[in-house]
């Protein structure tokens, strides 16, 4: 954590070229909103976060406070002064330096950000060093300095060569924003207040004004969802590079969709085509093809191929089988092969689930719980209907429907008798034979 050091978050755009009625900075990349990640990386920084919001400003505050502490709001009059130096005209900083990052920019790393720190200087802007800037405004650097920035509308031939550009995330001191911020003009053809044009005014004064040259990838904007979609391959890349290094072995992990709060514990294996997502741990356990896994525990187990784990499961010295589905259940040593429905249940060791077996935990108005105990055989295409208690050490016959509770060491069978007509196919054909 940085002393002395304010962070700025600009989320106050529309985010037209989104196409959508979400706000731009509550698009998700691998789990969370885009405004999550730079908050959480903002905080290994400095505890003195503020949003600067105005779009669908009460959905952004809201989320951000289920999700967050202590981060502060300022509302930009969108109306009276648009614009990124517009943003920070109710702005008053309390540290002596100032962080104003992006909302849009969620692969920012707190690492990165801390190189800003680094300089005695009045501003620190970033910079990208493009083979083709063409799109960009140009920065024009000189001796270790930023001279000016200049958009490529404005440039001269001269200038169109330069291949430094702005990023545009940057490091103010405290005396700069209060001298020039309230200096600002809108005499543009856009009738904005820009950020670009306090570098500009700081030049003018003598401001020493450094350039930082920051990664591209890292960097990167949101303003489509083609970029939205790019920016989650690099999450998801860094996401599964991590977890690789740690032991984790992916099968074809282009496939793999990993969110950012997964965790996992021990070796584990992972093929292809698998989704694991919101706070899931695994823990020294298989996940097979096409399984998908959502913020559940798994240890010591095999899930798959082709499994579904829903919210809350909870599966220790498991076999998960394919096409098995569970939901809000705990599963200790149990045995699912294949084609069963496991709801709002709890499971204990040596228990066979065989295939087809549902347990029926809802009534159309409620949910309810089912109790198996150790040792159980539930023979295929069963059906429980919770709530319902099976103890210990209990076959149920295949094709059974239960509806009461069952005592240990007990059969139970519902079905119907056996009836076998001998011949009745030739007589139903009209066939003589």
């Amino acid at each position: 954590m940085k002393p002395n050091l304010s962070i700025i978050i600009l989320a106050a755009g529309k985010g037209t070229r989104m196409k959508s009625q979400t706000a731009k900075i509550l698009h998700s990349l691998c789990g969370k909103p885009m405004i999550a990640h730079i908050i959480e990386e903002s905080l290994k920084l400095s505890d003195d976060i503020s949003v600067v919001v105005a779009h669908q400003s009460e959905d952004v505050i809201e989320y951000v406070n289920s999700q967050f502490k202590n981060i502060k709001f300022i509302t930009q009059d969108l109306e009276n002064f648009p614009g990124t130096g517009g943003a920070l005209k109710n702005v008053t900083c309390s540290s002596k330096k100032v962080l104003v990052l992006n909302g849009d920019m969620p692969l920012v790393k707190a690492e990165e950000l801390e190189k800003f720190l680094g300089f005695e200087s009045d501003i620190v802007m970033s910079i990208f060093n493009l083979e083709e800037p063409t799109g960009y405004g140009r920065v024009k650097i000189e001796n270790g300095d930023v001279q000016y920035i200049v958009e490529q509308k404005d440039a001269s031939d001269e200038e169109l060569q330069i291949q430094s550009v702005n990023a545009g995330i940057y490091c103010f001191t405290q005396e700069i924003l209060e001298t020039f911020i309230p200096l600002l003009s809108n005499n543009n053809a856009q009738h904005e207040y820009y950020l670009t044009d306090v570098v500009a005014l700081a030049k003018d004064s003598g401001k020493k004004i450094s350039p930082l040259e920051v990664s591209q990838e890292s960097f990167k904007g949101v303003n489509s969802k083609k970029d939205l979609s790019d920016c989650e391959v690099i999450m998801l890349d860094r996401i599964k590079t991590h977890w690789m290094a740690q032991g984790v072995k992916m099968e074809l992990p282009s496939t793999i969709y990993i969110e950012k709060d997964v965790v996992f514990e021990d070796e584990c294996v992972v093929e292809q085509g698998v989704k694991i997502t919101g706070k899931t741990h695994i823990k020294a356990s298989h996940v097979k093809a096409h399984s998908i896994v959502e913020d559940s525990f798994v240890s010591h187990s095999d899930v798959g191929p082709l499994a579904h784990l829903r919210p809350n499961s909870n599966i220790t010295s498991t076999h998960i089988g394919n096409f098995v589905e569970v939901k809000k259940s705990t599963l200790k040593g149990v045995k699912a092969g294949h084609l069963s429905y496991i709801g709002d249940s709890i499971v204990d060791e040596g228990t066979n689930i065989g295939a087809g077996v549902i347990t029926c935990n809802y009534d159309g108005k409620k949910k309810y719980q089912t109790i198996i105990g150790k040792n159980v055989f539930v023979g295929s295409d069963s059906q429980l209907i919770a709530p319902i208690n099976i103890e210990d050490d209990v076959i149920v016959a295949a094709g059974s429907t239960l509806t009461k509770n069952v005592k240990e060491g007990s059969l139970v069978l519902t079905r119907a008798p056996l009836k076998v007509l001998e011949g009745y196919f030739y007589k139903f054909f009209g066939i003589k034979k």
